[in-house]
Formats: C-alpha cells, structure tokens, sequence
C-alpha cells in the first residue's frame, strides 16, 4: 500500500468512505454486524490475507486436527503478513470460535495490523486488553471448537456480506470495518480525506448555531466562500 494511502485511512471515518464508495456505485462494501473489541484505538488499516470457513463434516473435522501444522487457521496466523489485516469468513456464525486470546496475540506480536471476523472470538476480554484492533460479531462459547472447518487461506471470502479480495484494503475504526477494492484505495483515500475537512466546517458553524441549509451541501456561495477562509486558517 501506498504509504501516504495509508496515512490518509488512518484518519478519515468508514461512514465517509461509505459516502465515496456509493458514489462509485459500491453499496456493500461495509461488513455487517462486526464491531471492535476496543472502540478506543486508532484506525486499523491494512490490506487484506483472508481465512475461510465451511460448516464442518464431523469425521473431517475432530479436535485432533489443530495438530497438524498445516492446519488452515495455524497457516494464517504464520503466514498474514506484517502490516496486513486477517480477514475471516465465519459464516456470520459465532457459535463457535474463529481464533481465541492466543491466536490474536500471535497475529499482533507478528506485526499484523489488526482481524476481522463475523462470527466471533473466545477469549474476548482479554483481546480487549490488548491494544490490537480486533473485530468481531459477538463472543463466542468455548465450546463447539470444531463447528467450523478452516479449508482456505488468501482466497476471495464473503465477511459480514461484504466481498473481500485478497490484497483489498481493510479500514477499521470504532464504528465498524469497510473494505475498499485495492485499485480505488488511493483515490478514494484522498477524496475521504477532503470530505473530512469540509465536514469539519461544517460540524464547526453548526455547533456556532449555523443552519445546514444552503451550509450541507455547500449551495450557497456564502458557504463556500466561509469553507475556504476557514481551510485557510487553519492550514488544512
């Protein structure tokens, strides 16, 4: 990822790249249901390494498999690469755990940016307290490990009904995930980033009692001309 694309999505919000996105015609691009387990950290921006789950085939898929060292879910921890996000296809289904508090450790000791999944995790107050950004649908039971199959790692995934390609890229932030197709992240970085400014204005002269007519959107010239001295004086 470009470095300043990256610096850009670390402070702008997923509902104004919503707002860009639909205005290229891309309305499911925000992963439904997930939330972080710590709303307080900064952004989590990466790009995507994906995990898929199927639902399991009982003779396939006893316990005894997480001691093969090529088990799909191990891989993906070893393997996400540094700065990336781990994206994981639970089926939206939290009834059994797609990684716990030792997984997630793993992935943020490995320099990962952060993981999403719509199912769940186990160990989730202990992830809270990390300090790495984590995503998920709600806790999941300790129990019923072997509900879901891991089968793939780095293929296209759906999460929380949002297409997610390997290499597209994920931003986080205390609202939820949005996931941006790797072509479009730098345009649509940039345009993010303008939005936010104007917004800024914006929510200034409302909270000085402004009415958001003709203010939101801009169509008065007034409004223009006031968005353009106060860019200016604050150096934005």
């Amino acid at each position: 990822m470009n470095p300043a694309t990256r610096e850009q999505l670390m402070k702008v919000s997923t509902a104004t790249l919503c707002t860009a996105l639909f205005k290229r015609g891309l309305r499911n691009q925000f992963i439904q249901d997930v939330r972080p387990l710590n709303p307080g950290l900064p952004n989590m921006v990466g790009e995507a390494f994906t995990l898929r789950y199927m639902p399991a085939r009982e003779d396939l898929n006893p316990i005894g498999v997480f001691l093969d060292r090529d088990h799909p879910q191990r891989q993906a921890v070893e393997q996400c690469p540094e700065g990336a996000v781990l994206v994981i296809d639970s089926r939206k289904d939290a009834r059994a755990a797609s990684a716990g508090g030792i997984l997630v450790t793993r992935l943020m000791k490995r320099g990962v940016a952060g993981v999403v999944t719509d199912g769940g995790f186990r160990d989730s107050p202990d992830i809270a307290k990390l300090g790495f950004a984590a995503y998920h649908h709600r806790a999941s039971a300790p129990t019923n490990l072997t509900l879901h199959q891991a089968i793939d790692i780095n293929v296209p995934i759906g999460c929380g009904d949002a297409p997610v390609f390997p290499g597209d890229v994920i931003v986080g932030d205390a609202e939820g995930v949005i996931v941006l197709p790797a072509h479009l992240a730098d345009e649509l970085a940039a345009e993010a980033t303008e939005m936010t400014v104007f917004e800024d204005f914006v929510q200034d002269m409302v909270m000085e009692g402004r009415s958001i007519l003709g203010l939101y959107p801009p169509t008065e010239e007034r409004s223009r001309t006031d968005f353009a001295a106060w860019r200016q004086a604050r150096g934005r």
